[in-house]
């Protein structure tokens, strides 16, 4: 499988797994997990051609590490990012003294004003590295990054998750708890 198409299966995933399940045919439990076999006809409806043993590569090789496959290898989830509701099963975790977001600068004015919300996901997305907040905000154009004061969030009872991915994730940040970094 060529880096192109596993990108491609990746975005697909990306879109069945995490917002529109029913739209590609799959059907996803409480947990968020889908069997594979359904997973993969999906993918064959749009014209994606992937066996088991491609699909565990593209979940090996994400360089997020977007999903995640079950010990017996049948079933196959996305580890965060849902619109549609699922429970990940994450027990609050203590967060560092701070976490980083990365943005960019034509959506700065609406954070610094209402502060990071969720919009259609369960969770805003942080990580622990300002490094990997600067590359998400660069997706979209010219980065800016934001420090989140996030044990001063937790000591007044925000709970933060973390995923295995290393992915920490919060209901919402509130503008007081932002310092954009230069």
């Amino acid at each position: 499988m060529t880096p192109d198409e596993r990108i491609a299966v990746s975005k697909l995933m990306s879109w069945a797994l995490r917002h529109a399940p029913r739209e590609a045919g799959i059907a996803l439990d409480a947990s968020g997990w889908a069997s594979v076999d359904a997973v993969l006809s999906a993918l064959a409806a749009r014209g994606l051609s992937v066996s088991a043993e491609e699909l565990a590569e593209v979940v090996a090789h994400s360089d997020k590490q977007r999903f995640a496959l079950s010990e017996d290898g049948a079933r196959v989830r996305a580890r965060q990012g849902h619109s549609v509701e699922v429970d990940l099963g994450l027990a609050p975790v203590e967060p560092p003294a701070e976490l980083f977001h990365g943005t960019v600068e034509r959506f700065l004015a609406a954070i610094l004003r209402e502060g990071l919300v969720k919009g259609e996901r369960h969770h805003v997305h942080l990580s622990a590295s300002r490094a990997i907040a600067e590359e998400v905000g660069r997706r979209r154009g010219r980065p800016v990054v934001l420090r989140v004061a996030a044990a001063a969030m937790a000591r007044a009872g925000q709970p933060f998750y973390r995923t295995d991915n290393g992915v920490w994730l919060v209901e919402a940040v509130p503008p007081e708890h932002l310092e954009v970094l230069e």
